[in-house]
């Protein structure tokens, strides 16, 4: 096959053969296909896209580059979940434990941080000794042992995502839907899922700003998963501002605790508990969503789920008690207010502008190489449609002076233009919007829900 002949093709609005799907992919991968003419052929698909078919095709091409991972002697259904991304978006880390105290297996592969939006495996890191790099025997043991664990994905899957998603950050076709749904379903696909539940967010802080996208990007991927022989269903959630009250890494581990007991922010507990609903369905310990959220509800009320991730951590080798004692948890020496300009009603926050101010104060990375400050980040003190009056906190951000240091710099000033810059008040309290707005079933049929955010 020529490459300059499927380039082309797909540059008329043509519809690619399996066959060249497996050339392109296989060949780009080994480095028989040079990035200029990889870089071109991946402009025509943004531009031209792909159909059903064809993405199903190549997200499974890319998967054959790598391993998949198994799980012998585990017979149950092996139940995930992948969030799009989001700031404030800690929903795995109270996940995994309520859902594995019944039992199901979840070998979760999640994650680091980059640009706005926090990783999961950084903050499971803020956990001293927690260990994050499983190789497939540990995978499997943990699994046997715990039921639950979350991992990071290892340089054997999906070894042709990562080499093309380095080259779509470069050339401006990350934000192809076709592109997207291809790379996240490769690497869920190589974990050896049986059934995934997604959270695709949308609004000011997620990748897809507007709901129509979400719903293209929810509807291909559990095409690829259904077409695949995945169990699949998408939740539609919204991210117009942060989830919970807490952005940043050790932070959002202890938002994660205060939600096993009980005590955590009732949007972040509400969604967290929906998305449990989903993966007991899929997992046949409940016949319903609705069902399942009454269990997980359960499972944080009589403390199965705390227990639960007592145990995950020390399985990974982490000190499980910081569950008891946050003192454990790397911390910020200074916490600083930042107040209301004028009275009024909180209209919006601009989601993706808090991601960056925690950014800016250390909790998040520019590159993959970059260090951390696990204790830094922001406590959000008032959200959308809250009252205020001139002089009430907003917010708090938590920074240490690294000055002289070899720790990470982080830029006060910058956090504190962004934040402040990112709410804005009004005289009157705005229309409430969802908290998950819809929900996409296995046959891409989509129903409303209209989920509120709980007071």
């Amino acid at each position: 096959m020529d490459p300059y002949e499927i380039i082309m093709k797909k540059r008329d609005g043509g519809e690619h053969s399996d066959e060249e799907l497996e050339f392109i992919v296989k060949n780009f991968t080994s480095g028989d296909i040079p990035e200029y003419q990889m870089s071109a052929w991946l402009m025509t698909v943004w531009f031209n896209g792909m159909s059903g078919r064809e993405r199903a095709k190549f997200t499974e091409e890319m998967v054959g580059t790598g391993v998949t991972l198994s799980y012998p002697g585990i017979s149950e259904i092996l139940v995930d979940k992948h969030s799009t991304g989001g700031v404030g978006d800690g929903a795995s880390l109270p996940l995994v434990p309520i859902v594995a105290s019944f039992g199901v297996k979840i070998p979760m592969m999640s994650g680091r941080g980059l640009g706005h939006t926090g990783g999961t495996l950084d903050k499971l890191e803020s956990i001293p000794g927690f260990d994050v790099e499983q190789n497939e025997e540990e995978v499997n043991n943990l699994l046997e042992k715990v039921d639950g664990l979350i991992m990071g994905q290892t340089g054997e899957v999906a070894p042709a995502d990562r080499k093309m998603y380095a080259l779509r950050d470069v050339t401006a076709t990350v934000d192809s839907i076709d592109l997207i749904a291809g790379s996240i379903m490769s690497k869920k696909i190589a974990e050896g899922m049986d059934a995934l539940i997604l959270d695709v967010k949308t609004g000011s802080g997620a990748f897809m700003k507007e709901y129509d996208q979400a719903v293209e990007l929810a509807r291909s991927m559990v095409e690829i998963g259904s077409n695949l022989g995945k169990n699949m269903a998408a939740l539609i959630t919204d991210m117009n501002q942060p989830l919970g009250r807490a952005v940043g890494n050790a932070l959002e581990m202890k938002q994660a605790i205060e939600i096993l007991k009980g005590e955590g922010p009732p949007d972040l507990t509400e969604l967290t508990c929906r998305l449990a609903g989903e993966m007991l369905v899929m997992a046949g310990k409940a016949s319903v969503p609705d069902d399942g959220y009454e269990f997980a509800l359960e499972s944080i009320e009589n403390g199965n789920a705390t227990k639960k991730l007592a145990e995950i951590i020390e399985a990974q080798s982490g000190d499980p008690r910081v569950i008891e004692d946050f003192d454990l948890f790397p911390a910020a020496e200074i916490e600083e207010e930042l107040s209301a300009p004028r009275a009024g009603f909180i209209q919006e926050i601009n989601a993706f502008e808090i991601g960056m101010a925690a950014k800016s104060l250390g909790a998040g990375r520019e590159t993959l190489d970059s260090e951390l400050d696990y204790g830094a980040g922001i406590m959000i003190d008032k959200k959308i449609g809250d009252k205020v009056e001139e002089g009430d906190s907003l917010v708090r951000i938590c920074y240490n002076n690294h000055e002289g240091s070899s720790s990470p710099q982080c830029d006060p000033q910058a956090a504190r233009e962004r934040i402040l810059d990112a709410y804005q008040i009004g005289e009157k309290i705005p229309d409430e919007k969802p908290l998950v707005y819809s929900r996409m079933d296995s046959e891409g049929q989509l129903r409303e829900l209209d989920i509120k955010r709980p007071g």
